[in-house]
């Protein structure tokens, strides 16, 4: 076997230009910025559920607790004899997996927020004859992590509804 001689033209030939191997790394640059933007959005998606799915509980929970409350103490709602607070604040630590470690009160430094909450209690708009005994009741949560963000949940309750099976 005899070694093979390139020539100067043929060795020109086998060689990348500077022009291909700018164009490649400017490919790989894109794609690099293009997976890492990807994976931001999905984690951005992730926490904005995340937060999404903490407000639906709280606001869950507040229409919970109303069924525990008797019609007059629905209906008195706004006076100075109400039993049912017009507003309310929750915490919200996603970083936390001690709900107990994770209140506000213990001054952790993670990277939580506060949900503030109202509760509106009126009437119901109804024309019938038993507009008087139902109350529209609506939950409001407002939070700003980075960004201002609310969420409502509306229902009906009744002077017959369901509260009256508990007393």
């Amino acid at each position: 076997l005899q070694p093979v001689i390139l020539t100067a033209t043929a060795r020109n030939v086998r060689a990348f230009s500077i022009i291909e191997a700018l164009v490649s790394a400017c490919v790989v640059g894109v794609l690099f910025v293009s997976l890492y933007s990807g994976i931001t959005a999905g984690f951005g998606a992730l926490n904005s559920a995340r937060e999404n799915l903490r407000a639906t509980q709280v606001m869950i929970d507040k229409m919970e607790t109303l069924r525990l409350y008797s019609w007059t103490q629905v209906s008195t709602f706004g006076s100075s004899t109400s039993y049912i607070p017009s507003t309310f604040t929750e915490s919200f630590f996603p970083t936390t997996t001690n709900y107990s470690s994770s209140t506000v009160s213990t001054g952790s430094t993670g990277s939580g927020f506060i949900y503030y909450g109202t509760v509106v209690i009126t009437n119901s708009g109804f024309t019938q004859n038993y507009s008087n005994s139902v109350k529209l009741v609506t939950v409001t949560l407002n939070w700003t992590n980075g960004v201002p963000r609310s969420q409502t949940m509306s229902t009906y309750t009744a002077q017959y509804g369901i509260q009256n099976y508990i007393y």
